[in-house]
């Protein structure tokens, strides 16, 4: 675990909020403003036209303005964190970074209000007359008891969700990690004892919800810094704490932690001992949640109790529980359906959404971003980590269907399979392009060979793809091995839907030989250098496999360059009749996808390749949804600075002229140009394209290779492929450092692609 000095500085905080621009927020437009008639538009006179229909039909300002997607977060700076009452002013870093958090996960947008003031009804009257330019409302860093009144007042008066995160937020976390703890020990919420530390506002919403959630109102012991809260305590005493007292003979923590199975943690460092741990029941679940250090520390829990499982508010251990995996998805699902107010039953939706995907396999980008550490479904992995790309799809469906379900939504989805692929897209620009291949795959399920089959990616990937419903995943390898992979991954060693094949020891092994040697007996290959090659070079058997009918096609290249694979490969599978065999990579950012081309294939192409190319390459682009506007491109622009090694590019746009083609193409012209319009209509208003290039006809590979990188990394895109196009047998080559969404992305393009043979 990471010490307390590994942390962020304050310098280094304040430098990361001072340095560019300072803050963390800026306000950027959905529309063009480049031209005097779309400032016209925007602003004076367009505006006047949504402004009358929005007064003859109220709910239309959700179709003509961004009040759908915009939530305001409130706070008046009296609990900001663990600092206390800062006041409005020094409040505005968090409620910014709380305005992140919400674009960044749940593409909300935030906007931070600081009222200053700490009079409740002051502040209740300035919120209840923002509503008509907001969404929903998120309260934040607002002290008890008046977080309890201004929300429920605010709830009351209001016709959009109202949300205290500190509250609910950290109720539905926890919640969400509960579920699973009790999973795993083989309790139910009706039978568990539990004791809460600390009576906050996050106490109280944890306790109120757990109430909801089934757990009986004497199972649960509340403490404060008196002691327990019991029937007939009047010191120090409220109506929030009243409504949770118990009849106990208990009188302080460690008298009520003494057999409990569950503690939950809300109060300060240090507050509970190794003592109170021991007498707490077998295999106690602890969540010790307060920040910045808990009531306990996990390493002093695992001294003198390695039965329990424990959580924290804290990123340097396994299981936080971290408001972030709730609220900014919460939201997407309740403004997704125009909900009138987030209830308990929405609440509930979202802990036991966030409490499933747990069980589920991590994506390998999900480790990468955690140092590499192999997250598994256990008692240090009972919450998802915030960077799973899943919980944008997995939580705002829950809610927007507990929503509908339980009658506060006031736009109901019909397409809820729609509205889960629209989640996707979101965050994930590769998505949308790519669901109607994989729809078609699953409509049509393929038999796929993962060549390197004793790899662990490729072995999850198998079993990803099979989980999609791609079809049946076939492995390469010996069987003993990745058996115990599977063993190893904390999976059955025996999977259904799986198959294995091991090369050397396949029924086919006569037959590929046979049919290897007819291939290559004229090219100096004799029958026992093809016997071993079959049962030795696993991309040989693969591709042979799918040469043969046994299988649709392959994916390969964790463990091997792609010119190595490239080569095994053809050695079995010709390149299709009046086809060239080259490499797309596609690179999606938010605002556009473009494909190059060829980035692994042709090392110098002729001018009669690059029509091939840029062809099949428009052709690749239509496939995946893209109407192709195809720019060759160079250094210089339509004969400007023209020298020798351009005139292949332009000889190839010549060729192109006679060709009957179906879809728009000029060049040559250099990179800027291609890619911005303007620039290209205002230089040179006489080129073809009707917009910016979106496939790119690269003069070299070189030249595609290193400009598909720098386009991934430089402008924070994701790279799809290079695909591998032309061959007679559909087969894919990914990146060694491929993850297994890469992978499986492979498969299920090339179980694609033979649907078309």
């Amino acid at each position: 675990m990471a010490d307390q000095d590994k942390r962020v500085t304050d310098e280094e905080a304040l430098l990361f909020h001072s340095s560019g621009r300072p803050g963390k927020l800026e306000i950027a437009p959905t529309k063009p403003l480049t031209t005097q008639r779309d400032l016209a538009l925007a602003y004076s006179p367009g505006v006047a036209a949504p402004c009358l229909r929005i007064q003859e039909e109220p709910s239309t300002v959700y179709d003509y303005t961004a009040k759908g997607n915009v939530v305001a977060i409130i706070s008046n700076g009296t609990a900001v964190l663990g600092l206390g009452n800062l006041g409005a002013l020094a409040s505005k870093p968090v409620m910014e970074g709380k305005a992140v958090l919400f674009k960044r996960f749940a593409d909300v947008d935030g906007i931070d209000l600081e009222v200053d003031t700490q009079d409740v009804e002051e502040f209740i009257n300035c919120v209840r007359f923002l509503g008509p330019s907001f969404g929903g409302i998120n309260l934040e860093d607002i002290k008890a008891p008046d977080c309890f009144i201004i929300e429920q007042r605010l709830r009351e008066i209001m016709d959009i969700p109202v949300f205290h995160d500190d509250q609910h937020g950290t109720a539905i976390i926890a919640a969400a990690g509960l579920i699973n703890a009790m999973h795993l020990t083989g309790r139910r919420i009706e039978d568990i004892k539990m004791v809460v530390n600390g009576a906050g506002a996050a106490a109280i919403a944890c306790v109120e919800l757990f109430k909801s959630m089934g757990l009986p109102h004497e199972n649960v012991i509340l403490c404060d810094t008196k002691g327990v809260i019991y029937q007939g305590r009047t010191n120090s005493m409220n109506q929030w704490k009243s409504a949770h007292a118990v009849r106990t003979e208990a009188r302080t923590l460690a008298e009520a932690l003494e057999g409990a199975d569950v503690f939950i943690g809300l109060s300060a460092k240090g507050a509970v001992t190794q003592d109170m741990v021991r007498s707490m029941g077998p295999k106690p679940m602890i969540f010790a949640l307060a920040n910045p250090d808990p009531e306990i520390t996990p390493e002093e829990v695992r001294a003198v109790r390695s039965d329990a499982i424990i959580a924290t508010g804290r990123s340097d251990y396994p299981n936080q529980i971290n408001n972030v995996l709730g609220f900014p998805y919460i939201f997407r699902g309740a403004l997704d359906v125009r909900a009138s107010t987030i209830n308990d039953a929405m609440k509930i939706a979202a802990a036991r959404a966030i409490a499933v995907l747990a069980r589920e396999d991590v994506p390998d980008e999900v480790d990468a971003a955690y140092a590499g550490r192999r997250l598994r479904y256990g008692p240090d992995y009972i919450i998802p980590v915030p960077f799973d790309p899943r919980l944008i799809v997995t939580i705002p469906a829950a809610v927007a269907q507990a929503a509908m379900e339980s009658g506060v939504a006031r736009k109901p989805i019909i397409d809820v399979a729609g509205y889960r692929n629209c989640l996707r897209t979101r965050l994930d620009p590769t998505a949308d392009s790519l669901q109607l291949i994989f729809e078609k795959v699953k409509a049509n399920p393929r038999r796929v060979v993962f060549a390197e089959g004793e790899e662990d990616r490729s072995i999850r990937a198998a079993l990803a793809y099979r989980a999609a419903g791609y079809g049946t995943p076939i492995l390469i390898g010996r069987e003993e091995i990745i058996r115990e992979q599977l063993t190893a991954l904390g999976l059955k060693p025996d999977q259904d839907g799986l198959e294995i094949h091991n090369a050397r020891l396949s029924d086919a092994n006569h037959r590929y030989t046979d049919y290897l040697y007819r291939r290559l007996q004229r090219r100096g290959t004799l029958q026992r250098d093809c016997q071993r090659m079959v049962n030795q070079d696993r991309n040989v058997f693969a591709a042979l496999m799918v040469a043969q009918g046994d299988a649709d096609a392959m994916v390969t290249g964790l463990t091997r360059s792609f010119a190595t694979c490239y080569k095994d490969i053809t050695t079995v599978i010709d390149t299709r009749n009046n086809q060239r065999a080259f490499g797309v990579s596609v690179v999606v950012t938010r605002k556009r996808t473009v494909f190059i081309a060829d980035t692994t294939v042709n090392e110098l192409p002729t001018s009669e390749e690059l029509v091939e190319i840029a062809i099949q390459t428009a052709a690749k682009a239509r496939q995946m949804g893209h109407e192709p506007r195809v720019a060759f491109l160079s250094f210089s622009n339509f004969g400007q600075y023209m020298r020798g090694r351009a005139e292949h590019v332009r000889d190839a746009v010549a060729l192109l002229d006679q060709r009957r083609i179906d879809f728009e193409y000029d060049g040559e012209m250099s990179a800027d140009v291609a890619l911005d319009h303007d620039l290209m209509k205002r230089l040179y208003p006489f080129c073809r394209l009707s917009g910016p290039a979106n496939v790119l006809i690269m003069p070299a590979l070189h030249a595609a290779n290193i400009g598909a990188k720098l386009l991934q990394k430089m402008g924070g895109g994701q790279l799809i492929g290079p695909l591998l196009i032309g061959l007679d047998k559909p087969a894919q080559v990914v990146q060694m450092g491929a993850s297994v969404s890469d992978i499986v992305n492979a498969a299920a393009l090339a179980a694609h692609d033979s649907l078309q043979w």
